[in-house]
C-alpha cells in the first residue's frame, strides 16, 4: 500500500495543473519504485546509459544514475545561460565597483596635472598681453603652491571625517571652477592670484582623498597596483596638458585652454555622481561596509590626533633628513615644471609649440625610469642588500644625476639646443629614482604613521613651489641669467640634499611614542 501511495498517477504526466501542484520532492521519492512505471523506467535507463558512455569516455568511475538526477534538468540550464547573456551586456556592466572608482580617480589625477601645467604654457602669451615682468609671472605661478601647501594636512583630516570620495569630488570641482575663472580675473591681479590659490587648494586635498578612497575600497592585495595606477595619472596629465595646451592656444587663444580644461573637470564631477556611493573597508580578509556616522568619525579623528607622537617625530634625525630631502627635491621639480617651457622658448629660441613638445619629454621619460628604478630597488633588497643602503643609492641617483645635467646645460660649451634638451630630459627623468628612495622611507621606518610623515614632509616640500618659483622670476629679472636664476639654486639643493641624506637617512623601523607631559 505504501508503494501505491507513492506511485504517481498517470495524470501526473498528462495534466499540467496536477503537474504544477505535485511537489518536486515526489519525483525523487518515486525513483526507487520506477520498475512499476515503464515510462519512468525507460527514461532512467536512457539517462543512465548516456551517463555511462560519458563516464567511459572521460574514464570516470561509474555512478548510480538514480543518485544523479542532473540529466533530468536540461531546460533550466539553457534558461540560465540565456539569462547570463542578458546580464553580461553591456560589457562594462559587471565590472567591480572598486575598479570603476579607481579608474575615475586616476582620471581625476590626469585632469589635476593638466590644470597644473596649463599655466606654465599660457603664462608666455599672458605676460606679453599684460606686460608682466618675470617677477610678476613668477608670483602668478607660485600662487598655486600657496593653496597647495596649506591644504595638505587639512585634506587628510577632512578625508578621515567625510571620506575620501566626498573630499575628492569637492576638490575636483573646486580646482576646475577656479581654472575656468582665470581668464575672467587675469586683468585683476588679486583676483587672479586668488583663483590660482583655489586651484592649489582643490588639488592639494586630492592626494590624501585618493589615499583614503583606496584604503576604503581596495583590498590589501590589490592596493599597490591601485596606488600606482591612480598616481600614474599625474605623469599622464602633465604630458597631455603640455601636449594639448599649445595647439589650443594657437588655434583659439590662451583663454580657451582654461575654459576647456575647467569644463573637463566639471564634466568629471557630474559623471562621478553616477558611481555607486557605497564604500567598502577591507581589513585583512574581512570586508565590511563603512556606514559610520559623521559624529562618531569626528570623535575617532579627535582621539587619533591626540595620540599622534608629534614630539617624537621631530626628535628623529631620520625624519629631519626626509624633511630636508623632500624640500630639496621639490625645489628642482617645481621650478623646472614652472619655468622650463619659458626657458626653452626664450633661451633656446623655440616657438610655443616646440617649447611645449620638449617639455613633455621629462615626464615621458620619467614613466620609464620609474618602472626600472622600482625593479632595480626590489632586486637589490631581494638579494640581501640592506633597505637603508638601497634607499640611499636610489636617492643619490635621483639628486646627483640632475645636478650633473644642469651643470652641463648651464656651462657655455657650445652645445646645440636639442642636445641641451636631451641632457635636461635625462637628468630630470633620473630624478624619478626618488620614488624608490625618499618616498618609500616613510613606510620603511613606520608603517603606522607613514601617512602622517608623508603629510609633514609633503607640506614642507610644497614650500619651494611658493618660494622657489617666485624667486626664480625675481633672480631672472635681476641677473638676466637662466644659469643663476634656475640652475644654480637647484644644483645647490640637490648636492646638499645628497649629503644630508647619506649622513642621516635610515630605513630602520622606528618606534614613535607619545610622551605625556
Amino acid at each position: 500500500m505504501a508503494r501505491l501511495t507513492l506511485r504517481p498517477h498517470n495524470h501526473f504526466f498528462s495534466s499540467p495543473i496536477h503537474a504544477h501542484k505535485q511537489p518536486f520532492l515526489s519525483v525523487y521519492t518515486i525513483f526507487p519504485h520506477h520498475h512499476h512505471n515503464p515510462l519512468i523506467k525507460s527514461r532512467v535507463k536512457c539517462s543512465a546509459s548516456g551517463t555511462e558512455r560519458v563516464r567511459e569516455s572521460k574514464k570516470l568511475p561509474p555512478k548510480d544514475p538514480i543518485e544523479d538526477p542532473k540529466p533530468q534538468l536540461p531546460v533550466p540550464e539553457v534558461l540560465s545561460t540565456e539569462t547570463g547573456f542578458e546580464h553580461n551586456w553591456p560589457p562594462w556592466k559587471n565590472i567591480p565597483q572598486r575598479y570603476k572608482l579607481i579608474g575615475a580617480t586616476s582620471l581625476a589625477f590626469v585632469i589635476c596635472n593638466m590644470d597644473k601645467v596649463n599655466l606654465s604654457i599660457a603664462i608666455i602669451p599672458m605676460s606679453h598681453q599684460f606686460g608682466w615682468s618675470s617677477s610678476v609671472a613668477g608670483l602668478v605661478q607660485s600662487s598655486f603652491f600657496w593653496g597647495y601647501a596649506l591644504s595638505q594636512l587639512p585634506g587628510g583630516w577632512l578625508s578621515k571625517i567625510f571620506g575620501g570620495r566626498k573630499v575628492l569630488e569637492i576638490g575636483v570641482f573646486t580646482w576646475s571652477f577656479a581654472t575656468a575663472l582665470v581668464p575672467l580675473l587675469a586683468g585683476f591681479m588679486p583676483g587672479l592670484i586668488f583663483s590660482r590659490i583655489l586651484v592649489g587648494i582643490g588639488e592639494g586635498v586630492s592626494p590624501s582623498a585618493a589615499t583614503d578612497l583606496i584604503a576604503r575600497t581596495i583590498p590589501v592585495k590589490e592596493r599597490s597596483r591601485a596606488v600606482g595606477f591612480v598616481f600614474g595619472g599625474l605623469s599622464l596629465g602633465s604630458v597631455m596638458g603640455l601636449l594639448l595646451a599649445p595647439p589650443i592656444i594657437e588655434t583659439f587663444n590662451w583663454e580657451s585652454v582654461f575654459y576647456l580644461f575647467g569644463l573637463l573637470g566639471v564634466g568629471w564631477f557630474v559623471g562621478f555622481q553616477f558611481l555607486n556611493e557605497e564604500e567598502v573597508s577591507y581589513k585583512g580578509n574581512e570586508i565590511s561596509t563603512s556606514h559610520k556616522s559623521e559624529n562618531a568619525t569626528k570623535e575617532e579623528l579627535g582621539s587619533s590626533l591626540k595620540e599622534i607622537p608629534w614630539k617624537s617625530f621631530f626628535q628623529s634625525s631620520a625624519v629631519w633628513a626626509m624633511i630636508y630631502t623632500h624640500f630639496c627635491g621639490s625645489w628642482g621639480h617645481y621650478t623646472c615644471l614652472s619655468w622650463l617651457p619659458t626657458y626653452f622658448s626664450e633661451a633656446l629660441n623655440l616657438n610655443l609649440t616646440e617649447a611645449a613638445w620638449v617639455s613633455i619629454l621629462p615626464p615621458l621619460a620619467s614613466i620609464v625610469v620609474t618602472s626600472l628604478a622600482s625593479q632595480f630597488a626590489d632586486y637589490l633588497i631581494t638579494n640581501g642588500v640592506e633597505t637603508t643602503t638601497v634607499r640611499k643609492i636610489c636617492q643619490t641617483i635621483a639628486f646627483v644625476s640632475p645636478a650633473i645635467c644642469m651643470t652641463l646645460s648651464s656651462v657655455d660649451i657650445g652645445l646645440p639646443p636639442w642636445e641641451i634638451v636631451g641632457i635636461l630630459t635625462a637628468g630630470l627623468a633620473l630624478s624619478s629614482f626618488a620614488l624608490s628612495g625618499l618616498y618609500c622611507t616613510h613606510q620603511d621606518i613606520s608603517p603606522e604613521y607613514a601617512s602622517i610623515l608623508l603629510g609633514i614632509t609633503n607640506t614642507v616640500g610644497a614650500v619651494p613651489g611658493i618660494v622657489g618659483v617666485a624667486l626664480t622670476g625675481f633672480l631672472l629679472d635681476s641677473t638676466h641669467s637662466w644659469t643663476m636664476s634656475l640652475f644654480v639654486p637647484s644644483i645647490f639643493f640637490y648636492l646638499t640634499g645628497t649629503v644630508v641624506w647619506l649622513a642621516f637617512a635610515s630605513s630602520e623601523p622606528q618606534t614613535f611614542t607619545k610622551e605625556d607631559s
